[in-house]
């Protein structure tokens, strides 16, 4: 059975940071490309980050691109979306997902944690 839970989410102060980790189990974790979306209320799903089985390759949102970085390790089957300088825009509930696929598109991963809500003040 496949789990990814993520953690790390919390209330955080415009300009501030937080480390999100999503821990991996259940499936060869180095086989799969690793993303971040997040969600708002009324919204769909929209991506943040995505890195490639390796790590040796990442992209990211223009949302987002210069503040948030996303890393992993293979060892501990764990991947990170640092996020720093944030903004109240960021607020929202973030999702880890596994995907054979190294993609953009929500559609394309196969497997999803619960969510860690993230809340930024001004």
């Amino acid at each position: 059975q496949v789990q990814l839970v993520e953690s790390g989410g919390g209330l955080v102060q415009a300009g501030g940071s937080l480390r999100l980790s999503c821990a991996a189990s259940g499936l060869t974790f180095s086989s799969y490309a690793m993303g971040w979306f997040r969600q708002t209320p009324g919204k769909e799903r929209a991506f943040v980050a995505t890195i490639n089985w390796g790590g040796g390759g990442t992209t990211y949102s223009d949302a987002v691109k210069g503040r948030f970085t996303i890393s992993r390790d293979n060892a501990e089957n764990t991947v990170y979306l640092q996020m720093n300088s944030l903004k109240p825009e960021d607020t929202a509930v973030y999702y880890c997902a596994a995907s054979t696929y190294y993609s953009v598109v929500y559609r394309h991963y196969d497997y999803w944690g619960q969510g860690t809500q993230v809340t930024v003040s001004s």
